[in-house]
Order: structure tokens, then sequence, then C-alpha cells
């Protein structure tokens, strides 16, 4: 049976195992990055970032909410800037993070399903394109793709 860890003790864990050079895998959960990682279903597998991060790459990051506690999100980088990132999960259709780069905790670098088969890394620049429509692609994911295959 599945075990679920507060994002409070797991995510500093794994910053510590990040940073001592191991790759860490984890199950996240939620819909933010649905269709390219189901929550609750799909493995993640992180590295520790050792470059500058770029547009399309899959980061797990602590982030203050409005409240000033710290959070963390498993998010696609829209934007680099010199002094900030800019996030936002594929599966939202507006909202979006910006964070300092040392607030990146690690690089997703690859994505499992549950059978153990490798899913593609995609940039996903076509899904950051297609933003104002976004909405209606997650929904016919939902009430088609997710009705069918699980």
């Amino acid at each position: 049976m599945p075990h679920t860890v507060p994002n409070e003790i797991l995510v500093p864990e794994i910053g510590r195992l990040l940073k001592e050079g191991k790759e860490v895998r984890f199950t996240p959960t939620g819909v933010s990055m649905r269709p390219f990682i189901e929550g609750g279903r799909d493995s993640v597998i992180l590295r520790r970032l050792d470059r500058t991060p770029r547009r399309g790459d899959v980061l797990l990051c602590s982030t203050n909410s409005l409240s000033g506690a710290q959070t963390f999100v498993l998010h696609r980088v829209r934007k680099v800037t010199p002094e900030n990132i800019i996030l936002q999960g594929d599966g939202n259709i507006q909202g979006e993070e910006t964070i300092l780069p040392e607030n990146v905790i690690g690089i997703v670098v690859r994505i499992e399903s549950p059978n153990g088969h490798k899913k593609p890394i995609l940039r996903a620049y076509f899904w950051q394109w297609i933003r104002p429509t976004r909405w209606f692609w997650l929904k016919v994911y939902r009430h088609t793709f997710l009705k069918w295959c699980y």
C-alpha cells in the first residue's frame, strides 16, 4: 500500500538526497501537470539541476504562498530571466509561480507510468503555444483518454 508523506517532510529529504548526488523517485499528487504527469499514478525521477534552467524543463521548487508559508510545486518552466524563473503547471489554465533560481530543488529527468514504461519528457512547446485553448484540450483529455485508459 502506498504511503503519503507530507511535503514539509518529503521535499527537504529529496533536496538532501539530490545534494548528495543521488537520483530520487517519487509519485507526485495533484493534477497541475496533467496530461504529461498524472498525479498519484506516474512516478518522476529527479536529479540535482547542474545547469541553468531552460524553457520546458520540469522542476521541483519551493515557493512562498500568499500567507508566507513555504509550499512546493512540480511545474514546467515558462520563462527564465536573469533574476527569476516563471513556472506554470501543464494542467493549469492560468496562474504562474515566480521563483528565484536558488529555490530550485531538482529537475525531472524521467517520468514512468505504473507499469514501468518510460514516458517521454517533452519540452511541451506546442502545449505552451496553445495556452489560450488549453482548457478545451484538458477537457477532451479528462473525458476521453482518462475514462478509456484508466
